[in-house]
C-alpha cells in the first residue's frame, strides 16, 4: 500500500492526482544550470589546491536533485470525499478540505497558462482555513471540474444514505402500508442505495407483521 492509499478512509477512493506543472521548474532549473556552468568554468581556470575548491560545483547539482524530488512529491488529489494536498519527500505534510465544506472554486489562468495548461485553483471552504491555493498546477480545468463533480456526487450519496436510514427505520402504522414500504425498499435496492441483505432482512420483518 502506498502512502496516499494509507490516507484513505473506508469506501473512499482516488479520482484524480495532479501536481505542479513542469513549467514551474523552468526558471529554478535554469538558475542551477547557470551556476553549474559558472562554477565549472572557474574551477577549470584554477590549478592545484585552488582547483579542489571547485568541488563546490556539486552544490547546484545537489540543489537541482532536491528541487526535482520536492516537485515529484507535491501532489494535489481529488477523492470521492475530499481534496488533498501532500508535500514532502521523507517528512510529509498533508492538508485536506472536505467536499461538503467546499463553498466555491476559483480558477485563474494567464494566456500562457491556458496555452500550456496550468493555473491556480483557489478552494473556498467553510472551515477555519478559509481558502486553499493550489498554485501553478497542471490541468487546472480538469481538476476543478472533477472536484465539483465529486462534490455533487458526495451530496447525492449523503442524501441517499439519509433516505435509506429513514426507510429502514420506518415502522408501518397499519398492515396496509406494508406493501408500499416493500416497494420503496425494492426501489432503493435496485438503485444500489441499500444492499441486498438489508432489503431481505427488512422485507422479512415487514412480512412477519402481516
Amino acid at each position: 500500500m502506498g502512502y496516499v492509499d494509507s490516507l484513505l478512509a473506508r469506501n473512499e477512493r482516488i479520482v484524480l492526482i495532479t501536481r505542479q506543472h513542469w513549467s514551474a521548474l523552468v526558471v529554478p532549473v535554469l538558475i542551477d544550470v547557470v551556476l553549474f556552468v559558472l562554477i565549472s568554468a572557474v574551477a577549470l581556470s584554477l590549478s592545484g589546491v585552488a582547483r579542489a575548491l571547485g568541488l563546490v560545483v556539486v552544490l547546484p547539482v545537489a540543489h537541482l536533485i532536491i528541487r526535482l524530488l520536492n516537485w515529484l512529491n507535491v501532489q494535489y488529489i481529488v477523492t470521492t470525499r475530499r481534496v488533498l494536498e501532500i508535500h514532502g519527500v521523507i517528512n510529509k505534510r498533508v492538508s485536506d478540505s472536505s467536499l461538503e465544506k467546499v463553498n466555491d472554486v476559483v480558477l485563474e489562468q494567464s494566456i500562457l497558462g491556458r496555452f500550456l495548461n496550468y493555473g491556480t485553483v483557489a478552494i473556498i471552504t467553510g472551515s477555519d482555513i478559509g481558502v486553499n491555493y493550489f498554485k501553478h498546477i497542471a490541468h487546472p480545468v480538469h481538476f476543478k471540474i472533477e472536484m465539483l463533480n465529486q462534490k455533487e456526487e458526495f451530496a447525492t450519496v449523503d442524501t441517499h444514505s439519509t433516505q435509506a436510514k429513514s426507510v429502514l427505520a420506518k415502522e408501518p402504522v397499519s398492515s396496509g402500508e406494508i406493501p408500499d414500504l416493500i416497494v420503496e425498499l425494492d426501489e432503493l435496492r435496485k438503485k444500489g442505495i441499500i444492499t441486498e441483505d438489508e432489503f431481505v432482512a427488512k422485507k422479512a420483518e415487514l412480512l412477519g407483521r402481516l
